[in-house]
């Protein structure tokens, strides 16, 4: 969002939701209104109200990964779901997303989209690449829209993504990590799953994982 044409554009509003204190962004094209919710891992009446009260039309959630606390609020927001096609289990399976490990029961949803790595989520005049960056979960994602990323769970500020839970690889994110998204220029902005936002440039220097 460096240039004003990408200001103007991309509209970008962060809620944090559930007991993980889990990101979730609405990002939306300021001209057509139409916009995403991506990793709503709670229902909030706060975003329900933002998105009615800004005349918002979310065409699509998109869960960059199929863990409970970035899935559960699918169902009660209703929208279609996007999922890569390696976590779309998890919409289904209380193991796989592991709200059985909480005690804890996710709505279960259907995908409407399964996303797979170079796919483009054209939402308005909002274009978003799949970027497939495994390792915290077999089919986790990060979204690039203009010159900002979602990364999820995968790259955070000077951290990166638990590998210690099932069906996570430790060396397959820190490969991920360095070919998918420290490939990218400096001055991208990464908004992650959790925590403060940073930048490609920021972590490249000072995130001690990688």
């Amino acid at each position: 969002m460096r240039s004003g044409r990408s200001r103007k554009k991309v509209k970008l509003k962060k809620f944090i939701v559930g007991p993980l204190f889990t990101n979730c962004y609405l990002v939306y094209d300021g001209a057509s209104r139409k916009g995403a919710l991506i990793d709503p891992g709670a229902y909030s009446g706060e975003i329900a109200e933002y998105i009615k009260r800004n005349k918002i039309d979310v065409v699509w959630t998109i869960n960059t990964h199929g863990h409970a606390d970035h899935i559960s609020g699918d169902a009660s927001f209703g929208y279609p779901v996007m999922i890569h096609e390696l976590d779309a289990p998890c919409l289904q399976d209380p193991v796989r997303n592991l709200s059985v490990l909480a005690g804890e029961e996710v709505p279960l949803v259907d995908a409407a989209k399964l996303l797979r790595d170079g796919d483009t989520v054209k939402i308005g005049a909002l274009e978003l690449k799949v970027i497939h960056t495994p390792g915290h979960t077999p089919g986790s994602v990060s979204l690039k829209c203009g010159d900002i990323i979602f990364s999820g769970d995968a790259l955070f500020f000077e951290g990166v993504g638990r590998t210690d839970l099932p069906e996570g690889d430790h060396n397959t994110l820190i490969k991920a990590i360095r070919e998918r998204l420290l490939s990218l220029p400096d001055h991208i902005r990464v908004y992650p799953g959790h925590g403060p936002e940073t930048t490609i440039g920021h972590e490249k220097e000072h995130n001690p994982f990688i």
